[in-house]
């Protein structure tokens, strides 16, 4: 179990909805049949609400998990861990 203070959880669910109101937006805009690029301009939005939830997550993660494993002596596994996250959507 990993540890999230409590205003970090809420910042991450916070970016989370928002992330959820925008896609719930580019399915309405979609099943209306709207403008292209009005939909493309939402689906950026989902996107970027996603990336700042990351943003928040590997934070906290490098904060707390990281720091801790590399105070134990874990340092290349913390490491591979990590690099492991962003290799594997590349």
């Amino acid at each position: 179990m990993a540890y999230r203070p409590k205003d970090t959880q809420e910042r991450i669910l916070h970016r989370l909805k928002i992330a959820r109101g925008h896609l719930d937006k580019v399915i309405s805009m979609v099943e209306n049949d709207e403008y292209c690029i009005d939909v493309l301009h939402q689906s950026q939005a989902v996107q970027s609400a996603l990336k700042q939830t990351d943003a928040v997550i590997l934070e906290n993660h490098l904060k707390s998990c990281v720091a801790d494993s590399f105070k134990r002596g874990n340092r290349e596994e913390a490491v591979k861990e990590v690099m492991e996250v962003f290799e594997k959507y590349d």
